[in-house]
């Protein structure tokens, strides 16, 4: 599409939606100088409207073309930011199983400073996988949460209200839950590291107290899907300045196939001997019975934090709730008080 026309269906599209209720559109050049909020830095819904040839992005999915796209995102009642953006279909099992697959946005880098999305240049959308339930997207989101907790050393996520609208079929917009992952590039820029490209890692060249609060926090939330070898579900950071520059810290991300979010889709393959993502499976390295201690120990200190990450979030139903709960409690009852789970913990973990 050549680029007048594309503004013009911009300037079109604003002046006869009123997505969300929200009327006046704030011009991008007057907005510049103006101080706006970090787009990570707020737990805040921002609510979003999304335009395009969803129908074309749809069929399209398995080819890593980049279709154009109207972004359109809400300030406050009534002022709301536009941009021009690109967009395509990401990820793996959800790009070929999901009604609508996840997002990778492109964006023009620095071309509005002050503007929440200034700073990045590609960023991923995690979406609905299926129109209605926005169970799984919410409990995925908290995911990122509780880790966010556990360690700083963790992906920010910021959970967005969408208003799809498809240019190939004017109709009823679809209106879902979704929520944006940090870049790469942000994430180092505030934890002042480098990301490690190198898929020949394993766990023993991960700062052993980050690789066992990934392992164990993997195994809290009933995660089986993830490894150090080929960088699977795992961003590896390295500190070039530390004590152990030749160490890395391992960040996970991806946890829809986790027993905590439990969506009706995962199911793990025959060859590990578990029947159900419910089903618990440790898959870190062995320590010592102290060393399992100490890195337990800092699970059992924030567990009330880790709670509290799900009772005050207040877009998901308490039912939802009470069972991402009950799933964490079985996990502190084998922590506290006589500590069971680091004798599970010896038993199941991998020598090297």
């Amino acid at each position: 599409m050549k680029r007048p026309a594309y503004i013009s269906i911009i300037i079109l599209f604003i002046s006869i939606l009123p997505a969300f209720s929200q009327n006046d559109s704030i011009d991008l050049a007057g907005l510049i100088g103006e101080s706006r909020s970090g787009l990570f830095e707020s737990d805040e819904l921002l609510e979003l409207t999304l335009r395009f040839d969803i129908t074309s992005f749809t069929r399209s999915r398995q080819k890593n073309e980049y279709q154009e796209a109207v972004m359109i995102y809400y300030l406050n009642d009534k002022d709301t930011v536009t941009r021009m953006v690109r967009l395509r279909a990401r990820g793996e099992f959800r790009r070929n199983f999901c009604d609508f697959p996840p997002i990778r946005l492109n964006l023009k880098k620095n071309e509005l400073p002050g503007d929440k999305f200034h700073e990045i240049d590609k960023i991923k959308l995690v979406t609905h996988c299926k129109a209605g339930n926005s169970d799984y997207i919410l409990r995925e989101y908290l995911v990122y949460k509780i880790y966010n907790v556990l360690s700083d050393f963790s992906f920010r996520v910021r959970l967005l209200k969408i208003n799809y609208i498809n240019t190939r079929k004017p109709g009823r917009p679809l209106i879902e839950y979704a929520f944006l992952i940090e870049p790469v590039e942000l994430l180092t820029g505030r934890t002042n590291t480098n990301e490690v490209t190198s898929l020949n890692l394993t766990q023993k060249y991960i700062k052993p107290e980050h690789m066992d609060r990934v392992a164990i926090f993997n195994y809290m939330i009933g995660n089986y899907d993830w490894a150090v070898p080929g960088l699977h579900n795992l961003t590896v950071l390295s500190q070039p300045q530390s004590e152990q520059p030749h160490l890395g810290i391992a960040v996970p991300y991806d946890f829809d196939y986790c027993g905590l979010v439990n969506t009706d889709y995962a199911y793990p393959p025959e060859t590990l001997p578990i029947t159900s993502v419910r089903q618990r499976m440790y898959r870190g390295f062995c320590r010592s019975e102290e060393a399992f201690g100490n890195s337990l120990g800092g699970f059992l200190e924030k567990k009330q934090d880790i709670y509290k990450v799900i009772d005050e979030f207040p877009y998901l139903r308490d039912r939802s709730k009470k069972d991402m709960k009950g799933y964490l409690e079985s996990f502190y009852r084998d922590l506290h008080p006589r500590n069971i789970l680091v004798y599970t913990l010896l038993r199941e973990c991998v020598s090297f």
